[in-house]
């Protein structure tokens, strides 16, 4: 069997063979397998050791003190801790939350899950690009918004928001800004102390690290406190209680410094065979963008197809593995919810692919995906 041409590269990344020699010495009886929180014993002493090493790595690459890292199972803990873990603990400052309705599935039914236990919710309208415009965000703020939470990257039309104009709006109410960076890393730069940015939810897996590993970065100021959602023991300066797995964290240290060194030459890489993949579509009519390159990162482009279902189409490409939205919505037959929230008409999202690349994808499979594309849809459409 053939495997298919994987270009879902948003959805997750295959761990970079680098991080996976990394993580196997921390988890066999020859490895360095102890409790990071054993501090009796030498085992443990270097388990922690591996742990705080990860930790910086990081932090490095987002311009934050390791103090600042709390490890979680993934972005959508970290999006959990940030938005329900600072509500609560503020309830004093402010019950007004800000988002928007094009967010991460984790930061929009978080949001709702607040709004169900009292607090108050404004939802920001996206622009036709995917972008949040500083002056909705800024009529939008009140006395009592306490925090606002928007993301880096959207995930499914790769739009970059402008995270300093934002900050400087949230930050001249005296609110706290989250981010979830979960699209971002080894994209963008990002600098949390320049961008201005409060709490930051960070993903092992979307970066070629492993799967059930992710930070939060939480900003050391005395304005900022966080609840914990997971008691007993109180690791990770009472944030979050767990035993740390050692070898995921690795990976994900091992994944960001990679990201550090790499990530601007294969951004580079990525956005020629971006282009190489649309020069290849030209001939094919009825194709809609509903991703503005000018303004996303290059290894996401989401494409409508008019005349046919997106679902069918996915189903006529045997040689690629793409999606219909993102991967947390992508077993629903509603249309993307990011996609008719940036106007997209609903019959165009409901013929709608995201296309997305990656750190192993090759100028040879580009190619194989465009004629495998081309053909189903001159199938599809015959």
């Amino acid at each position: 069997m053939n495997t298919p041409v994987y270009l879902d590269y948003a959805a997750t990344t295959p761990v970079d063979p680098r991080v996976a020699e990394v993580m196997t010495r921390y988890l066999g009886l020859d490895g360095i397998f102890a409790n990071p929180a054993s501090r009796s014993h030498m085992a443990g002493w270097q388990a922690e050791q591996a742990v705080e090493s990860a930790r910086r790595q990081v932090a490095d690459l987002i311009g934050a003190d390791p103090r600042e890292i709390v490890w979680t199972s993934g972005a959508t803990e970290a999006d959990n801790l940030a938005l329900i873990g600072f509500m609560r603990a503020n309830r004093a400052r402010g019950r007004h939350l800000v988002t928007s309705t094009i967010e991460h599935k984790a930061v929009v039914d978080t949001a709702r899950a607040l709004e169900a236990e009292g607090f108050e919710v404004t939802w920001l309208q996206p622009q036709h690009d995917g972008r949040i415009s500083p002056s909705k965000l800024a009529a939008a703020m009140r006395d009592d918004t306490a925090l606002v939470s928007l993301m880096a990257v959207n995930n499914e039309l790769g739009a970059i928001n402008d995270l300093a104009a934002l900050a400087a709006v949230v930050h001249a109410r005296d609110a706290v800004f989250h981010v979830d960076a979960a699209q971002a890393i080894g994209r963008l730069t990002l600098d949390v102390v320049e961008q201005g940015i409060d709490l930051m939810s960070l993903s092992g897996h979307k970066v070629y690290g492993p799967k059930g590993v992710g930070a939060l970065y939480v900003k050391r100021s005395p304005d900022i406190r966080i609840e914990a959602l997971i008691h007993g023991g109180g690791h990770e300066r009472g944030m979050r209680s767990g035993t740390l797995p050692t070898h995921q964290i690795t990976g994900m240290g091992e994944a960001f410094a990679l990201a550090a060194d790499e990530g601007e030459a294969d951004q580079a890489r990525i956005a020629a065979l971006a282009s190489r993949f649309l020069a290849g579509l030209k001939g094919l009519e009825g194709i809609h963008r509903n991703t503005d390159t000018s303004v996303s990162v290059p290894n996401i482009v989401n494409l409508s197809f008019d005349g046919i279902d997106g679902e069918s189409l996915l189903m006529a490409l045997r040689g690629i593995a793409v999606s219909t939205g993102s991967a947390c919505n992508s077993a629903s037959v509603e249309p993307s919810y990011v996609l008719t929230g940036i106007g997209v008409p609903r019959a165009r999202a409901l013929t709608a692919l995201r296309f997305s690349f990656g750190r192993f994808t090759s100028e040879a499979e580009i190619d194989a995906a465009v004629a495998d594309l081309q053909h189903a849809v001159a199938t599809l459409r015959r």
